[in-house]
C-alpha cells in the first residue's frame, strides 16, 4: 500500500471564506465528509438548510456539483473524482465497478467503488 489511500468521500464547499482544520490543500471554504457523497450532502443540509437552496446562494449551480465532489486522503489531502481513483487504484481498494468506471484518463472513483 503507498502512503496515500483514500479515507472517506467528500464534498468541498467554497463559501469563498477562511476555515480553520480543513484539508491541508483547501485555503477557503470548507470539506464536509462521510461514507458516501449523499451522506456529505445530508449533513450540509442538516447544517445549512436546502442544500440547493444554499449552493445557489454560493452561485455554485446543479451543474457544478460535481466539480465539487471529491475524497480525503490518509494525508490530509482533497482530491477530486480523477486523482481518488488514481490513488485508489494504486492501492487497491477499487472493490466494486473497476471494469465499468475504468476509461483510461477520464477514470473517476465514486464512493460506491469503495468498501
Amino acid at each position: 500500500m503507498n502512503d496515500e489511500f483514500i479515507l472517506s468521500a467528500a464534498i468541498w464547499v467554497n463559501d469563498k471564506e477562511k476555515h480553520e482544520q480543513q484539508p491541508e490543500n483547501i485555503e477557503i471554504g470548507f470539506v464536509v465528509c462521510g461514507r458516501r457523497h449523499n451522506n456529505c450532502y445530508q449533513t450540509i443540509t442538516d447544517l445549512k438548510g436546502d442544500v440547493h437552496k444554499y449552493f445557489a446562494s454560493l452561485n455554485i449551480t446543479d451543474d457544478d456539483y460535481r466539480k465539487y465532489q471529491g475524497f480525503i486522503t490518509s494525508l490530509n489531502r482533497y482530491v477530486d473524482r480523477k486523482e481518488g481513483w488514481l490513488i485508489a487504484k494504486a492501492n487497491n481498494q477499487i472493490k466494486f465497478g473497476l471494469v465499468g468506471c475504468e476509461n483510461g484518463e477520464d477514470s473517476i472513483l465514486i464512493s460506491e467503488n469503495l468498501y
